[in-house]
């Protein structure tokens, strides 16, 4: 246990993951980079930027479920143990210090105030599997699902946002940026 929340760097395997996105994202018109405040994805966003001199925005809105928890085990290896928080998930429990629809709404609020403030712009935000469920499950209209699919490491998540309010998702789990790569690209696809 630490002493505070546990906010780990990326490993190894997560730094060329992020360089491997930057050079895939190289040709996208890009207005801004916005990223959750854990050090993860900080440290993700940052070789976007980097390649387009552009600052990241950090959104707090966009932390995690768990950014307060003082453990941080990838979900990866819960599912590969079969501990018993990778059930617990998967039955839909919350070990969290706001409740689900708080944090529903704290996303949905936060993703649609940074739309509202890039109007007519083109934004990468980088975030966490669980912000990405909640925010896309809104826009399907699946309000009540959890974890209702595993995004992938650096994995590419465009939703269309027009003025009048209608949200589109474009895509989902984009990672041809870590084809051929031999690096980890989620739970279920490996390397």
């Amino acid at each position: 246990m630490v002493d505070g929340p546990a906010d780990p760097e990326l490993s190894e395997a997560g730094v060329a993951q992020s360089q491997h996105l930057a050079a895939y994202l190289a040709d996208e018109h890009l207005h801004a980079i916005c990223s959750s405040p854990l050090r993860r994805a900080l440290e993700t966003a940052g070789p976007v930027a980097d390649s387009r001199g552009l600052p990241v925005e950090v959104i707090e809105g966009i932390a995690e479920w768990d950014q307060h928890a003082t453990e941080y085990v990838p979900v990866e290896e819960l599912k590969a143990s079969d501990d018993p928080r990778w059930r617990a998930l998967l039955q839909g429990e919350w070990d969290s210090d706001e409740s689900r629809d708080e944090f529903r709404d704290r996303v949905v609020d936060t993703i649609e105030e940074v739309i509202d403030l890039h109007r007519g712009h083109r934004v990468a935000m980088v975030c966490h599997g669980g912000v990405i469920n909640t925010y896309l499950a809104h826009v399907l209209g699946l309000d009540d699902a959890v974890g209702f699919f595993y995004p992938n490491y650096t994995s590419i998540h465009r939703v269309a946002a027009a003025s009048s309010g209608e949200r589109s998702v474009v895509t989902l789990n984009e990672t041809s940026h870590l084809r051929g790569t031999g690096l980890p690209v989620g739970l279920f696809q490996g390397r």
